[in-house]
């Protein structure tokens, strides 16, 4: 890390002590280590939070750590390994590397970064671990759009919660398509563009809550298609190579319109875009 002053022992001892509390949080359940779509936004989180927040400028002053704060995010700690919630473990991993990093940076630096916090909150698998009743509602309301779309289209169509019937062709709407890993990558790719292009402007936050909206977008988009293809070509194909590639495409254009939306902000506030 660039630094107007060197790092002193009690930063590493702090980076030692966040990289076995990361892999403690990593590795009590693997089952999200299941598919690389489900991986790889995980893994990649933490270093595009160092990439971005570069050069990371620490201060020339020895400001004293809240030592209450930190008690704070230790009892949170606990009660998030007792409860089991890997999300608690989540905010109170980057509410201690705040409190270092908030102590250590030139102001500039700390105030810049302060919007780059949900990273190390994304870096960690509580979307996928415990986001079922996120995933079973982008499942039942996705599957109620989708019904409408083809019954507006002239089909004939028969909808039952996460269960739909198009010409008779039956589509269940299974916890593979609940979008939750189109969420993880939404929020963590949505902020960093957010973050290169938005990252002064005052709805920056409101621009990240947007995210949501585009990723339950790609999901429900990504439905509609898988029941085109299925229609015209066949299921077998549909469910095939194309779900998982089809997937990742309509991903792919949700995140073009992403970075449109954010960059025609920049422009629109007359800030050059990167």
């Amino acid at each position: 890390m660039h630094n107007n002053k060197k790092m002193i022992i009690r930063d590493y001892i702090f980076l030692i002590l966040l990289f076995f509390l990361a892999f403690f949080i990593w590795v009590r359940d693997l089952a999200w280590i299941s598919s690389l779509d489900n991986t790889l936004p995980i893994i990649l989180s933490l270093p595009l939070f160092i990439w971005l927040g570069w050069p990371w400028r620490f201060t020339t002053q020895d400001n004293p750590l809240l030592f209450s704060g930190l008690m704070i995010c230790a009892i949170v700690f606990i009660i998030g390994v007792a409860l089991n919630i890997t999300f608690v473990l989540a905010l109170s991993w980057t509410g201690i590397l705040w409190y270092w990093l908030s102590s250590r940076l030139d102001r500039k630096t700390a105030i810049s970064i302060r919007r780059l916090l949900i990273l190390p909150i994304l870096s960690f698998p509580w979307l996928a671990l415990e986001g079922d009743a996120i995933g079973w509602w982008f499942r039942l309301s996705s599957a109620r759009v989708t019904s409408e779309i083809f019954s507006l289209m002239g089909f004939d169509v028969l909808h039952e919660g996460t269960r739909i019937i198009v010409q008779g062709l039956p589509v269940g709407i299974g916890e593979p398509c609940s979008g939750i890993n189109v969420l993880q990558s939404m929020l963590i790719a949505g902020s960093a563009l957010a973050y290169i292009y938005l990252r002064k402007h005052p709805g920056y936050w409101l621009n990240i809550g947007l995210l949501i909206s585009i990723a339950w977008m790609a999901n429900t988009v990504r439905i509609v298609v898988v029941c085109i293809v299925a229609l015209t070509l066949s299921p077998e194909i549909a469910l095939g190579l194309f779900h998982t590639f089809g997937g990742w495409f309509v991903l792919f254009m949700m995140l073009c319109l992403t970075w449109t939306i954010f960059s025609l902000q920049a422009r629109l506030r007359g800030k050059n875009t990167p």
